[in-house]
């Protein structure tokens, strides 16, 4: 009779036991995603103020056709900085602190060499 009793219980637990586990390993899961999705979603934001910043260097420095002023130095600097990339920032310093043409062209071509390698990540 003691048995009859126990019987529902037994199953109750172990239904609650197996919900536990399920519910576990699909929160694992949906966790998982979710961190793929936010590395993802970053590395997009990261893709896009690089593209910005390459595009405004091309127009504004590449294919200027006089001498850049200072507000769009200004601006550069501050896109460049928005970037927050030490190794673009020391590249950006090289070409800004460039003391010939020869050189200038030398660490324009690095730049825009390390700018399309951080994009391709």
């Amino acid at each position: 009779m003691e048995n009859n009793k126990r019987l529902p219980l037994i199953i109750v637990i172990g239904a609650l036991i197996i919900g536990n586990v399920f519910f576990g390993l699909a929160y694992f899961s949906q966790k998982g995603e979710l961190d793929q999705l936010r590395d993802s979603q970053s590395k997009a934001i990261v893709n896009e103020k690089v593209l910005d910043f390459t595009s405004m260097f091309v127009k504004k420095v590449l294919q200027a056709e006089r001498e850049v002023d200072f507000e769009t130095r200004l601006s550069l600097e501050n896109a460049v900085r928005d970037l927050k990339d030490e190794e673009i920032m020391k590249d950006w310093q090289n070409f800004v602190n460039s003391k010939t043409e020869t050189e200038a062209q030398n660490s324009v071509k690095k730049l825009l060499e390390v700018l399309v390698g951080k994009i391709q990540k």
